[in-house]
């Protein structure tokens, strides 16, 4: 092995564990309403499902936790639009295509006894994990708003 392998692969050893551990935990997420007090739709927030006893939802500094057994539902549902904007400012032919938002709605219990709701915006990417995560840690069956989402959840 040459010197200049060496002194690269020695570098490549320093350099890769802080940028492994620099990735968060969870799925990028943003918040979409609810009743989460302090909890803001401008910030890209994390959908922390590794605990095996509660959610965790990180928005900005503010951490937010939820015991999956206070969890009372879980929907999943689409918003499905053209992109009109694309097509005019770029190519006509974007009006074929269509985007879908994905959108999972939580119904829980917060520690007051008060009933509390909360809609997160998920990632294409990312919308199986999350759904198959909550169905398995909640124990809940995903109620679909319609066969749309109920098909675009599979894909």
């Amino acid at each position: 092995m040459s010197l200049a392998s060496l002194m690269a692969a020695a570098a490549l050893a320093v350099a890769l564990p802080p940028l492994l551990g620099a990735a968060e935990p969870g799925f990028r997420v943003q918040c979409a309403g609810g009743t989460l007090p302090g909890s803001s739709s401008h910030i890209i927030s994390r959908l922390n499902l590794a605990s095996v006893n509660e959610l965790v939802y990180f928005c900005g500094k503010k951490q937010f936790r939820t015991a999956y057994s206070k969890i009372e539902s879980v929907e999943y549902g689409q918003n499905v639009s053209r992109r009109y904007a694309a097509a005019v400012l770029l190519s006509p032919i974007l009006l074929l295509s269509k985007e879908r938002k994905h959108f999972v709605t939580l119904g829980f219990v917060d520690d007051d006894g008060n009933q509390q709701a909360v809609v997160f915006r998920v990632e294409k990417e990312d919308i199986r994990s999350v759904l198959a995560g909550l169905e398995a840690r909640t124990g809940r069956r995903i109620e679909y708003q319609d066969d749309e989402a109920r098909k675009g959840s599979k894909q």
